[in-house]
């Protein structure tokens, strides 16, 4: 039992820490009628640790972990290069002063930013040609002391056109953006739509119109909306200018124009050129579709932040003093996540272990320990927010889903985040678990998931299949980010079942060995098929996540995203709202519906 000690002069006196009426009555009273709080009693429950770093599990796992994040790194120097080298010198040529993509994005940046790049490897072996990182760089960093959220073209990758994952990439950034209110600030230089893909990135409710639209209601609803037009900007591509709030143009170097000059001959039998058509002297003097004539790359990067500064503060100074100031680090290094997951993924291991790493001070106040076993829930702070967490130990048992349900409905009346750390095989099968009501009770969790009011983060630390998938907030359900380690997968099953469930569906009774052998062999094939369909760098290249991180960033990436979700959480509060909630459409934490009907 604690013992707390109060000192007086010339005195000591042990007290047990239930006797909170003694405590009140021996403490020295100050005369106010402010409740004064009470000391704590609540000492600090780190996680133990069974972990051993020099062990030779450990070293198998982290040289495994080290290969995969070899890979992703070379993959993404070269996502990093664009079109490439030669193909950046040629474009270069062609004006006064120009710079690559990613020279824009750091020259916008505040000097000591990090800039947290989105779904760097997008477009990865997608289309039968390249097309790194979709042709489109996005991400968050701090321009001129504000979170702002940066959509740029790189038009030496097709141009800068818009192919589907292009489209896709950029209306995930303004996703983010609207809801974490961060200002975009969009660097433009597009050709606009790749023609030959048309009908999957024109018509649809999620196409390129829908990209103007998000520009349109983002605006509305006072999100900061900013194009700085570096080179053609041509036919749909014309609106991102014209949609934004304000628009800064290149000297000889931007066109802003819904038509070029052969279309324009063709349409109308009139001769143009370029400037005169669409050239930044021609909009900011006469059509009035650009505001600021800049006279080079860096110049307009320059109006572009002093643009930034002049939008004010993100939020109020008084609601800065609610920002959490007791940040302690965890007690294990951050690289020891590295070697935690094993080499193979069938083999269990203490998924605490990964909390312990990750949250402050290596505390963690875990809820209903000992019910539903395969499913750990429980409070901790991660860079001094609060969060409640749930993370899998298992497959999902009625049990487990029960208790995940009860501690999200928790979270949610509390207003407290949620973070999944997903692992999971899915919800049990078999004869027992129906007759238990697996499916009803898998489907509260489900529920509870889709209908919670607080922010949601998902990290997928290693596989994330079935429906298990929907029961630990996958992309379906909408959570601020969703990241991927270098080894999670992504699945409907494992490959081996699936392969063996296709090849059994599709077999045929007595047939020879011959035809048993073929089908062995494509059955084979297909699980091979499934297996690469299933991995990280699939995904990612599909943008069915928001990027892969290492293990040992988790927490500081963690850290950003809970930081985004308090101040726009204060931002509501300050224009008169509750703080959480009642969002409608801006994302899935926030319509004004209850739970809905939970089959009991």
């Amino acid at each position: 039992m604690l013992i707390l000690t109060l000192h007086r002069p010339g005195s000591a006196v042990n007290l047990a820490p239930t006797l909170l009426n003694s405590i009140r009555q021996r403490r020295p009273q100050k005369r106010t009628l402010i409740p004064q709080p009470l000391p704590p009693l609540v000492a600090p429950r780190p996680l133990p640790t069974t972990f051993n770093a020099s062990s030779e599990d450990a070293k198998t796992n982290r040289a495994l972990m080290a290969g995969m994040l070899g890979e992703m790194e070379t993959l993404r120097s070269h996502a990093r290069e664009g079109g490439g080298k030669k193909v950046l010198e040629r474009w270069k040529a062609r004006g006064n002063e120009k710079l690559g993509v990613r020279e824009r994005v750091s020259a916008l940046l505040d000097p000591a930013s990090p800039f947290i790049e989105l779904s760097p490897l997008a477009g990865h072996e997608v289309y039968p040609d390249p097309l790194p990182g979709a042709g489109l760089v996005t991400g968050i960093g701090m321009i001129a002391g504000r979170k702002c959220m940066i959509v740029a073209n790189d038009p030496t990758v097709k141009g800068g056109a818009y192919y589907p994952l292009t489209v896709k990439k950029h209306l995930r950034a303004q996703q983010i953006a609207l809801e974490n209110r961060l200002p975009c600030i969009y660097l433009v230089e597009s050709g606009g739509a790749a023609l030959p893909y048309q009908a999957e990135v024109f018509p649809d409710h999620d196409h390129f119109g829908r990209i103007f639209y998000n520009m349109a209601r983002m605006s509305g609803l006072g999100i900061p909306q900013i194009s700085v037009v570096h080179g053609i900007s041509v036919a749909g591509g014309a609106y991102m200018p014209a949609m934004s709030d304000v628009v800064i143009i290149v000297r000889n170097q931007g066109r802003i124009f819904l038509a070029g000059p052969p279309l324009v001959k063709a349409a109308t039998g009139e001769v143009v050129d370029e400037e005169t058509l669409g050239g930044g002297e021609m909009h900011t003097s006469i059509s009035g579709v650009a505001d600021y004539l800049a006279t080079s790359d860096s110049h307009a990067l320059r109006l572009a932040r002093e643009a930034i500064r002049d939008l004010g503060p993100a939020t109020s100074t008084s609601l800065q003093t609610t920002r959490p100031k007791d940040v302690r680090p965890p007690l294990y290094a951050a690289s020891d996540m590295d070697a935690i997951v094993p080499s193979d993924p069938r083999q269990a291991y203490d998924p605490r272990e990964i909390i312990a790493r990750m949250v402050d001070g290596s505390e963690f106040r875990e809820f209903k320990k000992e019910f539903g076993k395969t499913i750990i829930t429980g409070f901790a702070e991660i860079h001094g927010y609060t969060v409640g967490i749930i993370v899998n130990a298992g497959v999902l048992l009625s049990h487990s889903a029960l208790k995940a349900t009860h501690f999200i409905e928790l979270c949610s009346q509390r207003g407290i985040p949620l973070l999944f750390l997903v692992n999971v095989s899915g919800y049990m099968v078999g004869e027992k678990a129906e007759k238990g009501g697996i499916a009803k009770d898998g489907a509260k969790m489900v529920r509870a998931v889709a209908r919670a009011k607080v922010e949601k983060y998902t990290v997928v630390v290693g596989g994330s299949y079935g429906a298990g998938n929907y029961g630990m907030c996958g992309r379906a359900y909408s959570p601020r980010f969703l990241w991927m380690w270098p080894n999670a997968k992504i699945c409907v099953m494992g490959p081996d079942q699936l392969s063996t469930v296709m090849h059994t569906v599709s077999g045929k009774k007595n047939v020879s060995a011959t035809i048993r052998g073929e089908a062995e062999a494509k059955r084979q094939i297909l699980r091979e098929e499934i297996e690469k369909q299933s991995s990280a760098v699939y995904s990612t290249a599909r943008v069915w996540d928001d990027g892969i991180i290492a293990p040992s960033d988790t927490r500081d990436v963690l850290g950003l995203g809970l930081e985004l979700a308090h101040e726009e959480r204060a931002s509501r509060q300050v224009s008169g709202g509750e703080g959480r909630g009642m969002r409608g459409e801006i994302g899935a934490d926030g319509d004004a519906g209850d739970w809905g009907v939970f089959r009991m």
